[in-house]
């Protein structure tokens, strides 16, 4: 089920600088300038997303999460906690020329082994999907949309 996020209406938030001929954009959640890419551009937008429209708590969500994968080291984009400070939500951001598929879908699966986040969601920016994942049943359901966040 296609989510409708309006990404595109962040994008003027943005804090964007520029130095040494390099274009940055500052991240609310690591506090600080990082080098901007068109997958950092769109993780900057989801970040703000979360933050001001669902109202996911700042203190709650990491960025570039170092997770390792049959003996590889990987990165989940972004990863949601819950009150608990468990894996609640893993949003995994790609590229807008990526255009998201079963086996994007699956990467991010791969990632959440390790975390066990019961909700998980992909994106580019044009397209964005998120399911809710029964590891018992071994199962999932795609959502309407992101999940309201735990308090």
């Amino acid at each position: 089920m296609l989510l409708e996020l309006d990404l595109l209406s962040f994008q003027s938030r943005l804090r964007l600088s520029q130095s040494a001929g390099k274009h940055f954009v500052y991240d609310p959640i690591r506090r600080k300038d990082i080098v901007l890419t068109p997958e950092e551009l769109l993780r900057q937008m989801v970040l703000l997303y979360l933050l001001e429209h669902k109202n996911y708590p700042a203190n709650r969500i990491r960025v570039e999460i170092g997770i390792e994968l049959n003996g590889m080291k990987k990165r989940c984009d972004i990863v949601i906690y819950d009150p608990e400070l468990r894996p609640w939500l893993l949003l995994e951001c790609k590229s807008p020329k990526v255009s998201l598929n079963q086996a994007t879908f699956e990467q991010a699966a791969r990632y959440n082994l390790q975390l066990q986040a019961p909700f998980l969601a992909i994106t580019n920016g044009l397209a964005t999907y998120c399911a809710g994942l029964d590891f018992e049943g071994q199962s999932f359901q795609y959502l309407p949309e992101l999940p309201e966040y735990l308090t």
